[in-house]
């Protein structure tokens, strides 16, 4: 019997130096990338969902104007995903609608579909850095961000907005063609939510930062926020999504989103 226990006893002390010799070893970049396929792992395998948001966009001296948008999203078999936003107000901007196919790797697929100009018109990899409709989301924004497009590095633990965070930076692989030189990103612990992402420019700037709130829940499983907001500190503009509406396991298909139709799509 004392035998045994004393068996008990090395093994329990062989698996806790173990695992401590793991964490200790585990380097920054191992870790934000634990924490970055752990938030990927969380938010996969919804199927497809829809919704609608009412974007405001607002300049440097307070004016504002708004757009309403539905939102479709499609996973496609493990190698990204399928979106498209269709515009439906104000009347400048009406039947608008854009296109983005992602990939695990290699470059991004993005149409966008105006009725003034009457052709869809292919938005080029090294543009994607550019405004989306005017706001302070950029085309590289908008698409659904695939984790193989950035390598990863855990900063440090700290708490925002009363929330225990995660503070990973992240770094886009696509260096030529990206906006950006790294982002600084806070996720709550408990749930892998996004809830912070600094933004720095080419220059390694401070250039924007978003903030999302108003987390719900779907299926069990699924968290999505009902605000997000962000704002441009070397321009002073901003720019506030509200979403709402959103619905799960609506039959979508790969043939819905179609590069041919767009200016059909309704």
């Amino acid at each position: 019997m004392k035998q045994t226990a004393e068996i008990l006893i090395v093994t329990t002390v062989l698996i806790i130096v173990s695992a401590s010799k793991w964490c200790i070893g585990q380097t920054q970049e191992e870790k934000g990338l634990a924490i970055a396929r752990e938030a990927e792992k969380l938010n996969s395998g919804f199927g497809d969902c829809t919704a609608k948001l009412l974007m405001t966009l607002r300049n440097s001296r307070g004016q504002e104007s708004t757009r309403e948008v539905r939102v479709r999203v499609l996973e496609v078999g493990g190698n990204g995903h399928r979106s498209l936003c269709i515009f439906d107000s104000p009347k400048d901007v009406k039947g608008t609608a854009f296109l983005a196919f992602t990939y695990k790797a290699g470059d991004d697929d993005q149409w966008l579909y105006m009725p003034a100009m009457k052709r869809v018109k292919r938005i080029a990899a090294r543009n994607k850095s550019g405004s989306f409709m005017g706001s302070e989301f950029s085309y590289e924004d908008i698409a659904t961000e695939e984790l193989e497009k950035y390598r990863y590095k855990w900063l440090n633990d700290e708490v925002y907005d009363g929330n225990e965070c995660f503070v990973i930076e992240r770094y886009p692989v696509d260096k030529a063609n990206s906006g950006y030189t790294r982002q600084v990103v806070r996720l709550d612990k408990s749930e892998y939510r996004i809830y912070k992402v600094d933004y720095y420019d080419r220059k390694n700037s401070l250039l924007k930062t978003l903030t999302a709130k108003g987390y719900r829940k779907y299926l069990d499983k699924f968290w999505r926020a009902t605000e997000m907001n962000v704002v441009n500190h070397q321009t002073g503009k901003s720019t506030v999504i509200i979403w709402s509406d959103f619905e799960f396991h609506t039959g979508l298909k790969e043939s819905d989103f179609d590069k041919s139709s767009l200016e059909n799509v309704r």
